[in-house]
């Protein structure tokens, strides 16, 4: 039944909304507490950061409990924080609420996973975890530049306001739609454990950290990229953020089909867009029109990263899909806070502008990652094929 699918995917709006609504506030904060930007990014690096480090603690501590209540507690903690955001505390305090829900998202899209795809077949599990990530594309097409659009007419605290109507939305949703889900038969921990001892699995966490990396040293700083490079006022960064998801929403799609049947060409043909986008925003330069293409190619190779990253892991063991997902979800996390650390210190250093450099570098760690985990992989089968014709 898609019918679950599609309610995961719509608390991933939510969440999504909540994680990446402040990219397009960023500079708006920073004026308004008096800061640099690179500092304003700690609201999006502290985020990633508690996800990288409790994610699969937290998502192994709940595995045992009904998964609906799960989902439902998770949301509601990006509600009231998303609420209490609104209101601009001090920022000590904005910091503080935007950590809390952190805690819970690598178990909230975890849990979505494990329900969507415990109600179809192996042939279509790829194609149902992609409904669930669309809800990063929906959102980015939808929530996160209605959230940068309404604090360009009225003010940032407005962003916030819209965080917190999706994440009420998903709430009602999950609670309405969703029966209750115990848990039959839970794992035990070192069954779960067991993955971390895998080349294969550690080195494919380590393509994922890479490649997050990769896209987020330029993303986490869109609107601010935008502004000083490109010339581009807040109104027209809302709809570059609108185009650059909308395109994402289709590429999304177009990954979930790509995906079933190849993961790793899949994984490696969006994965050189970080690359190639870099090299593209350069030559565009003031054109805004050129600009604006890329941004579209942008969207579209960028969209599916998360998608991507977590069946690329989870090809590596797919008997353990929860936990494997939560690391997934943790160490992407760890590179959005690399990334946003190191784009923050390219900025305050050299400027904006270079930002799209870091990218090339990461992503190219990351290809080094897939070829040494294909590498291994075609010693394990000439081992493989060794045993069976001695």
């Amino acid at each position: 039944m898609k019918k679950f699918a599609y309610i995961g995917c719509l608390g991933f709006i939510g969440v999504i909304t909540t994680e990446f609504g402040v990219i397009g506030i960023l500079p708006q904060i920073a004026d308004h507490y008096q800061i640099s930007i690179d500092k304003a990014g700690i609201l999006l690096s502290a985020f990633a950061l508690v996800i990288a480090l409790t994610g699969p603690f937290m998502t192994l501590l709940m595995s045992g409990f009904d998964r609906k209540k799960v989902m439902l507690a998770a949301i509601s903690i990006f509600l009231i924080t998303g609420i209490v955001s609104a209101f601009s505390p001090p920022f000590w305090l904005l910091i503080l609420v935007r950590i809390l829900p952190a805690f819970l998202q690598p178990v909230y899209i975890a849990t979505a996973l494990s329900v969507a795809v415990s109600q179809g077949s192996k042939e279509n599990k790829n194609e149902l975890m992609s409904i669930v990530f669309s809800g990063v594309a929906i959102a980015m097409v939808t929530t996160v530049p209605l959230a940068t659009y309404l604090a360009s007419l009225f003010s940032w605290e407005y962003s916030f306001v819209m965080q917190a109507v999706v994440s009420a939305v998903a709430f009602l949703g999950i609670y309405f739609v969703l029966p209750t889900m115990p848990v039959r038969e839970k794992k035990s921990y070192g069954s779960q454990l067991k993955i971390l001892t895998k080349p294969t699995f550690i080195i494919s966490t380590a393509m994922n950290f890479f490649m997050i990396s990769a896209w987020f040293s330029t993303y986490s700083y869109f609107a601010d990229y935008l502004n000083k490079a490109k010339y581009m006022d807040n109104t027209m960064v809302s709809y570059m953020l609108f185009l650059f998801g909308l395109i994402g929403l289709l590429a999304n799609w177009i990954s979930g089909k790509m995906l079933n049947k190849s993961v790793t060409k899949t994984t490696a043909f969006f994965l050189s867009g970080t690359i190639i986008i870099p090299v593209l925003l350069h030559f565009s330069g003031g054109n805004t029109m050129a600009t604006i293409i890329v941004i579209g190619i942008w969207g579209f190779l960028y969209a599916p990263s998360f998608l991507n990253a977590s069946t690329y892991m989870i090809s590596s063991v797919p008997k353990s899909l929860e936990f494997a997902n939560s690391l997934a979800t943790s160490f992407g996390n760890l590179g959005v806070t690399l990334g946003t650390t190191a784009g923050g210190w390219i900025i305050a250093t050299r400027g904006v502008s270079y930002t799209p450099w870091l990218t090339v570098i990461f992503g190219i760690l990351a290809f080094t990652m897939m070829g040494w985990r294909s590498y291994l992989e075609r010693i394990d089968n000439n081992r493989q094929k060794k045993l069976i014709l001695s």
